[in-house]
Parts: C-alpha cells; sequence; structure tokens
C-alpha cells in the first residue's frame, strides 16, 4: 500500500491509498478461503467449491466488496501514521474503479486535529490569592468534631428550633387525604428546611403527645400538579423530642477524639491541617486563574465534533451519577421541562471551553516536549490508589492495563499546568 498526500483545507485533510493488483488479489483470496463455506455448488461439497467457479455463478465480483474494506481497515492506521495525521472524526472513502487482476485507489477525506501554536503561556500575570487561616477557623473545625460526636437525648420540654421530632402526619386538601403526604415516626429535625416551607415552624412550642394541626402552602412551582399551589393541613402526632448534646470542648474531649492530649496540641495540629488546605486551594485558584489568562489569550479554531464529544461525554458521565440516585438523564430533563435538545444546547458552552482548555494544554505539552518517565508514572499510580483506598496493582486491573498509557498523558497536563503556573508573575491584590 502507497498512501499519498493531496491537500488540507483548515482541519480536512485528503489523502489516498493506492493498492496493488497483487495485494487485491490476495486480499480477495482470503476472503474466498474464509467465506467458500458458504457457498453450495453442484456436484461438490459445501465448501469444495473452486473460487472460479463461485464467481462464474455469482459474478468475479462476488469477493471484491469484503476485500477492498479488508484493505482499507487494515491500512488506514497505517497510512495515518506515515502522513502523521491526528484524525477527530470518521473518515469518508471514495473507490476507483475494481477490476479483476488490477489494483485500485481509496481516496480518503477525513477531519483532522487542528494545527496552531499557543502563545503568550509564559508570565502571564495573576493575582496572589491569600491562603490564611484564623483562630475563628481552627476553633469552627474543631466544633465540628465535637457536633460530629454529639448524640441525640431525649427531653421533657415543648419543641424548639433545632430539635428533632418522631412524628405521624397525614396531608389533606379540603376533606381528602392525598396520595404521598402520610408517615408514622417520621424523624424530623426542625429548621432543616426538609418538608415545605411553614411546616416545621409550627411545630416549635408542641410537647410530647400532642396533636398538631399544620396549615401550608405547596409552592406554584412544586413537582406534583395535583398539589401545586394549593392549601393543605397536616394533621401531625408528637410522639418524641430530641436535641443534641454535644460535649463540652475541653482536654478531655481531645484525649477521646485524637490522640492529643491537650486542646492546643489540638489546635495546632487543626491549625496546620487547614494552612496546607488553604494553600493547596489558593494554588489551584492561581493556576486555573493562569490557564484561563492563556485561554483568552489564544484564539484557536475548535472542531464542534470535539466538542460534541466533551458534551456527550458530560451527559454520560451526569447520567451514571443520576442513575446512582434513582434517576436517570431522560427523567431529569422531563421534570426540569426542557427536552434533551435544549439540553445539550445549555452545556455547550461549558464543553466548548473544556474542550479549547485541554487543546491548549495538550500543545503546550507538545511544544515544550513534556516526558513522564516510568518512576513518575508509578509514583502517579501510587498516589492516585492512596486517595481510593487501594494498591497500585488492583487501581490498574481496575482501569485496564491498556489505559495505563492515559495516566501518563494525563500526568504530562499536569505538568504543563504546572509549568504555566511556576512561570507565571504573581502580584499581589489590590
Amino acid at each position: 500500500m502507497k498512501s499519498t498526500f493531496i491537500s488540507r483545507e483548515k482541519n480536512e485533510v485528503k489523502f489516498t491509498m493506492e493498492f496493488t493488483a497483487e495485494e487485491f488479489e490476495e486480499a480477495i483470496v482470503k476472503v474466498y478461503q474464509k467465506e467458500k463455506d458458504k457457498f453450495q455448488i453442484d456436484g461438490f461439497r459445501k465448501g469444495k467449491a473452486p473460487r472460479s467457479l463461485i464467481e462464474k455463478r455469482y459474478g468475479e465480483g462476488i469477493f471484491f466488496e469484503d476485500a477492498v474494506n479488508n484493505l482499507i481497515s487494515l491500512n488506514y492506521p497505517l497510512a495515518l501514521d506515515e502522513l502523521d495525521l491526528e484524525v477527530i472524526d470518521y473518515p469518508r472513502t471514495e473507490l476507483s474503479q475494481t477490476k479483476k487482476g488490477e489494483g485500485f485507489t481509496a481516496t480518503v477525506t477525513v477531519e483532522c486535529y487542528p494545527e496552531f501554536e499557543v502563545t503568550g503561556y509564559k508570565g502571564v500575570e495573576i493575582e496572589k490569592v491569600p491562603a490564611e487561616v484564623t483562630d475563628e477557623d481552627v476553633d469552627k473545625e474543631i466544633s465540628n468534631m465535637a457536633d460530629r460526636n454529639s448524640r441525640m437525648v431525649e427531653v421533657d420540654r415543648p419543641v424548639q428550633d433545632g430539635d428533632t421530632v418522631l412524628i405521624d402526619y397525614a396531608g389533606f386538601v379540603g376533606d381528602d387525604q392525598f396520595e404521598g403526604g402520610t408517615a408514622e415516626r417520621y424523624p424530623l429535625q426542625i429548621g432543616s428546611g426538609t418538608f415545605i416551607p411553614g411546616f416545621e415552624e409550627q411545630l416549635i412550642g408542641a410537647s410530647k403527645d400532642d396533636d398538631v394541626e399544620v396549615k401550608v402552602t405547596f409552592p406554584e412551582e412544586y413537582h406534583s400538579e395535583e398539589l401545586a399551589g394549593k392549601e393543605a393541613i397536616f394533621k401531625c402526632k408528637v410522639h418524641e423530642i430530641k436535641e443534641k448534646e454535644v460535649p463540652a470542648i475541653d482536654d478531655d474531649f481531645v484525649k477521646d477524639v485524637s490522640e492529643f492530649d491537650t486542646l492546643d496540641e489540638l489546635k495546632a495540629s487543626k491549625r496546620e491541617e487547614l494552612q496546607k488546605a488553604a494553600e493547596a486551594r489558593a494554588e489551584d485558584q492561581m493556576k486555573n486563574s493562569a490557564i484561563e489568562k492563556v485561554f483568552e489569550a489564544n484564539d484557536i479554531e475548535v472542531p464542534n465534533v470535539m466538542v460534541e464529544e466533551e458534551i456527550n461525554s458530560s451527559l454520560q458521565q451526569f447520567d451514571q451519577q443520576l442513575r446512582a440516585q434513582g434517576m436517570d438523564l431522560n427523567s431529569y430533563v422531563q421534570f426540569m421541562g426542557e427536552d434533551m435538545d435544549k439540553f445539550r444546547e445549555s452545556i455547550r458552552e461549558d464543553a466548548f471551553k473544556k474542550t479549547k482548555t485541554r487543546m491548549l494544554v495538550a500543545k503546550i505539552v507538545d511544544q515544550e516536549e513534556f516526558e513522564v518517565s516510568d518512576d513518575e508514572l508509578k509514583e502517579y499510580i501510587e498516589d492516585m490508589a492512596k486517595q481510593y483506598g487501594m494498591e497500585a496493582d488492583k487501581l490498574i486491573e481496575t482501569i485496564g492495563p491498556q489505559n495505563v498509557a492515559t495516566l501518563g498523558g494525563d500526568l504530562k497536563m499536569r505538568k504543563a499546568v504546572d509549568f504555566i503556573y511556576e512561570n507565571a508573575v504573581i502580584k499581589e491584590a489590590e
């Protein structure tokens, strides 16, 4: 096979793949050997008929189509490598006339990855993002620890905001009890906003064993059309009232929940943790700002087919998230009162930005000739495995050994982002 470049107009490339008569004949023989068992010719057992008789009965071109398709599918990747082409769409192929004993030419037209150079990615100016940790931040973190170690205790007093009550309730519109508005011994935290506006507040002041009528009006945009905008009464029975008992924050508490002996030691440790997290967040924000500057400075052509692929990928991920919650993408779109075409358009701008950013960073990888060593890739995989709580070998098995090279590509992209950030000019924010 001989491949010959013809032309490139914008991103559309045209080239030819020329096959000799010998290559065509060899491909025909292979198809005959594979397909001969399907033919029954009088005087021959099935699968034993000579090729010449099959061609005489069914036409000399009986094996041409499969032979041509096999040659093109096998040699197309070789032609792309030989011509150094990175395609982003399916090819369109035109064939010359095919005749027995002659070669043929396939003319291929395909959209390729755009050719461009990235400029202005060294020395971009960004504002410094502060990474300050205050005493209040540390106290809040420790208060959260105390809150996580709290317990619910039953109290003998009227309901207060923040309490958790155990209630029965039944909802009525007029004299009719409506479906889905009934429950027994339901735990409800007052002030959580779990129920429709106005419901929880009306339970404040009620005591254990009280019967309470809660009057509410369903929102106009309520998901159930039968109830939207209507007034309703919930007949409630209060069975239990509990409040959160938070432990005192002192040295004894610290000994119970940590490896430290004193509150001061815990505070010092939390401050260090919060400082590292704050610095990491600040660095991420500054990296994003630097990439945004590169994005704005480079006006490149972003192929629509790549944007469509990004949209499809985003929708697929979103569908998986929804299914984990008992819903799917189609149901969600209908619930939002949209159709799929409009929903796709609503995420197009974000998909365009992601695609262009990825193209720019990938091109910087090429321009700076970033490489990833075996040791770097091994360390990257081990760090990723730790995040998922598994061994590196198990992670490789999970993602598939054939996809390890993709992780290397991700690491190169990280190097490019770090390069942009390390070469940025960081100024104090005004």
